[in-house]
């Protein structure tokens, strides 16, 4: 495993983060093994959400095992429900207190809005998220699912009132381009060529992003092709059906595939390494099942792509040496 360091968190976080989608309480001893794995393997950021329901099992979890110290703990509030958007201060309190509670701990070492809402303005937003920092509920804090745009408003109203900014970010971010939104509204990608300003704007700001769905909901996990689309389409993911089966995509699975062979690794580990070696701030959330997966993601760790791959990989170019 390898650590990096975010301002503001003084742990050692690893360049991966363990998603926790799905891991509801009705089969947590299922789920500690995950976790068990995962910490073995030296994970250390655990991405977790109100809108999860998997607190419970991640708070279970760190407590039995005493190790919340070692953690750096993330979640996030202000998700919609059916009915409402949920990004207001009333909404953000109601959601942390209960999150806190559990994940049976006093205080997140990051703490993200699960949405944006931008028809509202951002100072109370702000505001509201300086006052659970300067209470010590929250250490950093940011958005998941906001556009950099949002985040430069935020942070420039921030600067303005001498309040703490927001230092992190969870968009989607992978190597496959995100064709059409396959989640709900509101959700954000950085990924692809049309988001080259995203990109340069987390570039030049560093700001720590991490991506969610970064092997694109198992597109790249080597088992979508042409054909299972063509002829079998209900045994792919439905997101990822939605989200990712699209020529270009499969231009870019097909260079993976090249690369993978010449460097003797899997076609995962090639995507992965699309993300780890991006030059944004990265690092990936996995939702790996088993050890098995987890040890196939880290070992994209080990392979390094050229200039040139990565031109060739993103479609700019037609030759890869």
């Amino acid at each position: 495993m390898e650590y990096s360091k975010i301002d503001g968190i003084d742990k050692k976080v690893s360049r991966f983060f363990m998603g926790t989608l799905g891991m509801f309480p009705d089969n947590k001893e299922q789920h500690f093994k995950t976790l068990d794995a995962a910490y073995e393997l030296g994970i250390t950021a655990i991405d977790t959400a109100r809108a999860y329901d998997s607190e419970p099992t991640v708070g279970e979890w760190i407590k039995t095992r005493g190790i919340r110290e070692n953690i750096v703990l993330l979640s996030k509030g202000a998700h919609p429900t059916d009915y409402r958007e949920r990004v207001t201060p009333y909404d953000i309190d109601s959601d942390l207190f209960e999150t806190l509670a559990e994940l049976q701990t006093d205080y997140l070492d990051i703490y993200l809005l699960h949405r944006d809402n931008m028809s509202l303005p951002v100072g109370p937003i702000v505001e509201k998220l300086n006052e659970h920092k300067a209470a010590g509920r929250i250490n950093i804090f940011g958005g998941s699912n906001w556009t950099h745009e949002r985040l430069e408003m935020a942070n420039e109203y921030a600067y303005a009132h001498n309040l703490i900014p927001m230092t992190v970010s969870s968009p989607n971010y992978s190597l496959a381009e995100q064709v059409k939104n396959p989640f709900a509204p509101g959700c954000v990608t950085i990924a692809g060529n049309k988001n080259a300003a995203a990109q340069e704007w987390y570039q030049k700001n560093q700001m720590p992003v991490l991506a969610y769905s970064s092997l694109a909901r198992g597109f790249f996990s080597g088992r979508i092709t042409r054909e299972l689309l063509e002829q079998h389409p209900d045994e792919i993911d439905m997101f990822c059906r939605i989200g990712y089966c699209y020529e270009e995509n499969f231009v870019r699975l097909d260079r993976c595939k090249e690369i993978a062979a010449e460097k003797g690794c899997s076609v995962p580990q090639v995507a992965m390494a699309y993300v780890l070696d991006s030059p944004l701030n990265t690092f990936p959330v996995i939702g790996a099942a088993n050890r098995a997966e987890m040890e196939s993601s880290f070992g994209a760790l080990d392979v390094k792509l050229t200039p040139q791959e990565v031109l060739y990989l993103e479609l700019k170019t037609d030759t890869r040496i």
